[in-house]
């Protein structure tokens, strides 16, 4: 029986940051091919100048993470892991998989999405499967688009929604992905929604998920680069983004608050934490709670 072998080739910049996310991920170990120094490498380990031109000719630029799985794990589950928090993080990849045929992860995935309860209202159902519950549910296709519930980052803010949510708010959703907050927020009892996010098929997939859950009417939906589509005044905006983008954001997220206003921010990798906390004090925000799931943090925000 084979293992498979998930190939995760990234820029020489961001190998550290990716590494840290396949550690987590790994089930068989990782290996990890970077070529950027091979010749001092060779001189320390083997003490020899002469290299192979194979390796030579390695690209020095990229390193490429090797993921083991055994033959009884999944490597579509895997994969579409990485993918979401390798999509999270905001660092460019390509990934590859040897050892076992090719699967169409990108819908070979949804084998392995199964409903799931959220704080204490919600349940998130794919749209491929019955749930019979008592509780608030959103159906939900993601497609190719960030969001099914189970990323951390994701249900941190669902959780957030399912506590702070009352009834009756305007909401901003920014990166909205699959629509899964703007929509959560208004299956919850918010009056409207607007999500914004700069990828098309990510804006169609959340009109899609909108009219599966009945609230197309209520959810607005705009291909735009963060805020720069919104207008007015929200009593909840949420960002599950990543670190940078929040960053960016935060001067013009008091602008865009109502008075007694939630800002939910998420997407943040724990060691980025404190940089974007002190980025959300510096533009006028009252840090309320932060949350932390599995190395990922959630933080709420009001006006100061």
């Amino acid at each position: 029986m084979e293992w498979t072998d998930i190939r995760l080739t990234v820029a020489k910049a961001d190998a550290e940051a990716a590494e840290a996310i396949a550690t987590l991920i790994a089930e068989g170990g990782i290996y990890i091919e970077d070529y950027s120094d091979i010749e001092q490498q060779v001189a320390e380990i083997a003490h020899v100048d002469l290299i192979e031109q194979e390796l030579l000719d390695k690209p020095r630029d990229t390193v490429i993470i090797h993921l083991y799985l055994e033959p009884s794990a999944q490597p579509a589950e895997t994969m579409a892991l990485i993918a979401a928090r390798m999509e999270a993080a905001s660092i460019p990849y390509t990934l590859e998989t040897e050892g076992v045929e090719q699967e169409d992860w990108e819908n070979g995935w949804r084998k392995y999405y199964h409903p799931m309860e959220i704080g204490r209202r919600l349940a998130i159902v794919p749209s491929w499967q019955e749930y019979e519950t008592d509780r608030v549910k959103l159906i939900l296709d993601p497609g190719l688009a960030f969001g099914t519930g189970g990323h951390e980052t994701t249900s941190l803010c669902l959780e957030a929604l399912d506590a702070r949510v009352q009834g009756g708010e305007r909401v901003l959703d920014i990166g909205t992905g699959s629509g899964i907050l703007a929509i959560a927020a208004l299956k919850l009892g918010a009056a409207s929604a607007e999500g914004v996010d700069i990828d098309p098929v990510a804006v169609r997939t959340a009109g899609e998920n909108a009219a599966r859950n009945g609230v197309a009417d209520r959810l607005t939906v705009l291909v735009g680069d963060l805020s720069d589509k919104a207008s007015g005044r929200y009593q909840i905006i949420t960002a599950n983004i990543v670190a940078n983008a929040i960053i960016s954001l935060a001067p013009a997220v008091p602008g865009l608050l109502a008075e007694g206003g939630l800002f939910i921010a998420s997407g943040i990798i724990d060691t980025r934490k404190e940089e974007v906390l002190q980025a959300l004090r510096a533009a006028g925000l009252l840090v309320l709670e932060t949350y932390h799931k599995r190395g990922w943090e959630c933080i709420l925000c009001t006006k100061a």
